[in-house]
């Protein structure tokens, strides 16, 4: 493709402004043509760091403009899967924020779409992406780990004052959670923990189950901030859980098991993962101010009895251990959003368009970890029974189309 270079539109101002850096840091290898928002306001703060772009109120008018490439879909989730498609039909790569879509079908229509376009689909998912993670997916590369039965993810994060604005009226974000009952935002949970154990490549997930808590907490926020007289506060208005837990069977027999908390008062926890194989343990710090901890057998300490006997540091064995991305761009992407992630996403975005390869993060990653959303509510309809996950088969890959 030589020194061509990706023409790229960021569709959904608010979001997309957390890539702003990154965009700047790889210049050389795309450049910003278009913002797409329905907010004057959000184009005109672009527009500050861009001066060269052209804003766009409608999705529907971007997607027919012919002298871009690439579009990164940062709108609320409810438009993801649409406006994917219809991104990719119209012959553009898609980098899309998560998840990719709510419904099984749509998640294989989304799959059936890339495979025939032969074009670049990418999901966002940062958390994969984070020193700690990679370092993590490293070890298991190099078979440290042996055989892992058990995995966690946990995503905790207090976001009941994005519900509602600040008259208390209900925002999108609300609108979507407010009336479902499941795993609303699995994929911070599952995606990095998917990589180390290699699902949709040498392991399936099989089953799943899943359960919610009562709701309390938004309650609690509510009478706090708006008064007892709130219409949220009427019984039955929020219909999720402050905590759901989903746990999943794997076809090799290992257990996963994800929690998604988006209300409890506690601070914002980004990074709870719990690894297990026969041969070694992880587990992330419990708050931003411990380090995560490794035992490695043949490395860690043991007691008299040959038991393992004392945790190290994960930093221990950065030298051995630390993964080829961060080695190679550890200065670049320290000073970016989500402890570096975002830098890798749009670098792995742009670098699989321009060598015409398979992205990290691929339609199939993609629908698999989307599909916990659908599952997790009929699991919850059926009173927590396991229901099937569907397997989203890879195909070889089919060469991106070439730039004009």
């Amino acid at each position: 493709m030589g020194n061509k270079v990706i023409r790229l539109a960021v569709a959904g101002g608010r979001r997309g402004r957390a890539f702003n850096q990154a965009l700047d840091s790889l210049k050389d290898k795309v450049v910003l043509k278009y913002i797409c928002d329905k907010d004057n306001d959000v184009i005109s703060e672009w527009t500050k760091s861009f001066p060269d772009i052209t804003g766009v109120e409608s999705f529907a008018e971007l997607i027919e403009k012919a002298d871009f490439d690439a579009v990164f879909i940062a709108t609320p989730i409810e438009f993801h899967f649409e406006q994917s498609v219809a991104a990719l039909k119209a012959g553009k790569h898609v980098l899309c924020e998560v998840f990719a879509a709510s419904e099984l079908e749509q998640l294989e229509m989304l799959v059936e779409t890339v495979e025939d376009t032969g074009l670049v689909y990418m999901m966002a998912e940062n958390y994969v992406y984070t020193r700690q993670n990679m370092m993590v997916l490293d070890m298991t590369q190099k078979g440290v780990f042996g055989d892992i039965t058990y995995a966690e993810g946990m995503y905790i994060h207090d976001c009941r004052r994005l519900r509602l604005d600040n008259e208390g009226n209900v925002t999108w974000r609300g609108e979507m959670l407010k009336n479902v009952r499941g795993n609303t935002y699995p994929t911070h949970s599952l995606g990095p923990v998917a990589k180390w154990m290699g699902l949709t490549d040498r392991d399936f997930m099989k089953r799943s189950s899943t359960f919610i808590s009562r709701q309390a907490a938004m309650n609690d926020y509510v009478r706090k901030h708006f008064g007892s007289d709130h219409p949220s506060l009427q019984k039955g208005f929020w219909a999720y859980g402050d905590s759901v837990i989903t746990v999943i069977e794997c076809d090799s027999g290992a257990l996963i098991v994800l929690r998604f908390d988006g209300d409890s008062n506690r601070p914002h926890n980004t990074s709870h993962y719990h690894l297990q194989g026969v041969n070694a343990s992880f587990m992330s710090g419990r708050h931003t101010n411990e380090d995560p901890i490794v035992w490695i057998d043949g490395s860690s300490s043991k007691n008299q009895y040959g038991e393992a006997e004392k945790w190290d540091s994960l930093w221990k064995y950065e030298m051995l251990y630390e993964h080829p991305l961060w080695v190679e761009h550890m200065d670049q992407a320290s000073g970016f959003g989500h402890g570096g992630s975002d830098f890798f996403v749009l670098r792995d975005f742009v670098d699989a368009i321009l060598s015409h390869s398979r992205p990290f993060i691929d339609v199939y990653d993609a629908a698999s970890w989307s599909s916990i959303v659908p599952i997790s509510i009929e699991s919850v309809k059926k009173g927590g029974a396991p229901i099937d996950i569907p397997r989203f088969l890879r195909k070889p890959v089919k060469l991106p189309i070439e730039m004009k």
